[in-house]
Formats: structure tokens, C-alpha cells, sequence
């Protein structure tokens, strides 16, 4: 296999690990205000699908959104900072967790309302379309968001136009604290894309290949074809929905054994197994400094001044 891949993509992964990690502590600390909601256990779809992006692409998702962010490019430091309400933050500090926003890599941001962001991923891939560019936009959303009815509008106009766009449904099998067994009839989400039709798969989301492959292929079909997709990953997170939940709705022998298959660590038993083992030790060590240095950046940049609280405002 491709060494310096394998080295990518775990860095990729343990980064958004670190930082989530801490941002958690953070928030015990009452640094971060309102809500937070952490990526953990779910890296290896962010990454998986994001590597196989080019620049030009469009990267839309809901309000768990800081891993996809640092997958698409995204600076630690102004994400840090983002989670702070700092200036410097990656929206001026007016976004805070759930609104993570980038528009010079294509980010096009983390969006609260459940679903809400679906026709939006449809109208930058229209865009595309209609401009007559190659760019392919991808849509992250979580089983939760299946049941909106702006998830069907966006996936009907995307099979009626024939538009570049892949909606990515992360399956961690609760919507909130409701298990998927009370609101879906199937354990496949992708089926719903019959309804409409377009392409669609099924893959394992602790899997960063299998989630690679399944969205390499959308995404050539997507740039080539002008058709889109839905691909369910089913992936699994190890903290609440957010902060403020404890979870109690799963029995922590349920979360352990979904620890066993965590993505960082099957990918880390792969690199061992290529004799690249002592690689791993300097990506960490290397992330540690990184996501540090993030914290200290974010804790020591102004608050945005009084003066500009109308900026980016319609009044």
C-alpha cells in the first residue's frame, strides 16, 4: 500500500481526535459556551471521503462539523479559536461549534437545523452544473435528518437535474438520544435513494477504505456523469450527542465494544503491520504540539470587538 497514504490518513484522523479531545475539556473548563457537539469515533468517514475531494469541491454539513472543517483543510488554530468566539476564529467568532465556516477551502459550513443544509449542497451543485465547472459537492448528514422533508426535495432534485452532488448519511444510529430501531424500517439507509433514483451503497464508516472507495466512485460519477449519490456510512460516536448529554440511553458495554473497531486503531494496526510502527509515535507527538499550540493561540486572541456586531448582518 501507499506508505505516505497510510501516514496521511491516520494523521488526519488522530488530529481530529486531539482536537475534539480537548475542545471536551475546554468546554468541562467553561471556555466554550453553548453547545458542543464532538466527532469522535465518526473520523473515519470525514476523512475517508474528504481524501478523495479535490479543492475545487464543496463540503456541506450539519452542526458536527469541526472534523470535517480540519479534513477539508481547515487550520486548527481558527477553529480552536471558532470554538472560543475568538476573532480569529475560522467565522470571526460568530459561529461558534455548530457554524464552522470556510468559504476559501470550500467549506461551506456546519448548519444546526436538521436538514436545513440539503437543498443548499443541492444549489452549489446546480451551480456547478450550470457553470459548466467539474466541481462536485458533498453533503454530510446524520440518520436523524432522514425523516425531513428537506432531505427528500434535496435528494428528488438532485436525481431530476442530474446534478454533482453526494449525500453522505453518517449512520451512528441515534438521533439524539432516539435509536434508529423507532424511527427507520431498515437498517440500510441508502435504500431511500430508490425513491427518486439515483446510485447509492451502504458502506462500513470504521472502515476509511472501504469509505475511500465507495466515495471515490461517487465522486467520479459525480464529475464525469453529472449524477448523484447517497451512501450510508455506519459509523458509531462515543460521546453524547453533545456535551450536555450523558448518554444514558446506551450501556457503556455497548460503547466499549464499539471501541474495539475504533477507526484510529484498525488503521494503526495496519501501519504497524507495514513496519512503519515508529511512524506512529512522531505523527502523535507531532499533533500534540499542533493541537496545543491551538489552545494557546485560541485562549490568548481578542473577543471580536463591540463595534463590528451588526458586520455580516442584514438589518
Amino acid at each position: 500500500m501507499d506508505h505516505d497514504l497510510l501516514l496521511d490518513l491516520y494523521r488526519q484522523m488522530a488530529r481530529i481526535r486531539r482536537f475534539e479531545e480537548e475542545a471536551a475539556r475546554l468546554y468541562t473548563e467553561r471556555k466554550i459556551g453553548g453547545f458542543l457537539h464532538l466527532y469522535i469515533g465518526q473520523e473515519a468517514v470525514g476523512v475517508g471521503a474528504i481524501s478523495v475531494l479535490e479543492n475545487c469541491d464543496f463540503v456541506w454539513t450539519a452542526y458536527r462539523c469541526h472534523g470535517q472543517y480540519l479534513a477539508k483543510g481547515g487550520n486548527s488554530r481558527a477553529g480552536m479559536a471558532e470554538l472560543l468566539g475568538k476573532a480569529t476564529g475560522c467565522a470571526q467568532g460568530r459561529g461558534g461549534s455548530m457554524h464552522f465556516y470556510d468559504s476559501s477551502i470550500n467549506f461551506m459550513g456546519g448548519w444546526g437545523i436538521v436538514g436545513a443544509h440539503l437543498p443548499l449542497a443541492a444549489g452549489t451543485a446546480f451551480a456547478s452544473k450550470y457553470k459548466g465547472e467539474k466541481s462536485v459537492s458533498i453533503c454530510f448528514l446524520g440518520d436523524g435528518a432522514i425523516n425531513q422533508g428537506a432531505f427528500h426535495e434535496a435528494l428528488s432534485l438532485a436525481a431530476l437535474w442530474k446534478l454533482p452532488a453526494i449525500f453522505i448519511i453518517e449512520n451512528n444510529y441515534f438521533a439524539m438520544g432516539t435509536p434508529l430501531t423507532k424511527t427507520a424500517a431498515t437498517e440500510d439507509l441508502s435504500i431511500r435513494a430508490l425513491a427518486y433514483p439515483m446510485a447509492r451503497d451502504s458502506v462500513d464508516g470504521h472502515d476509511i477504505f472501504a469509505v475511500r472507495s465507495s466515495v471515490h466512485a461517487a465522486v467520479q460519477r459525480a464529475r464525469e456523469q453529472s449524477l448523484p449519490t447517497l451512501i450510508e456510512a455506519k459509523t458509531y460516536r462515543y460521546r453524547g450527542h453533545s456535551m450536555a448529554d450523558p448518554g444514558t440511553y446506551r450501556t457503556k458495554d455497548e460503547v466499549e465494544a464499539k471501541k474495539q473497531r475504533d477507526p484510529i486503531f484498525l488503521l494503526a494496526e495496519k501501519i504497524k503491520s507495514t513496519g512503519l510502527e515508529d511512524k506512529i509515535s512522531i505523527i502523535e507527538t507531532e499533533i500534540e504540539e499542533e493541537i496545543q499550540d491551538a489552545v494557546r493561540f485560541a485562549e490568548e486572541s481578542p473577543f471580536p470587538s463591540p463595534e463590528t456586531a451588526h458586520d455580516y448582518v442584514y438589518l
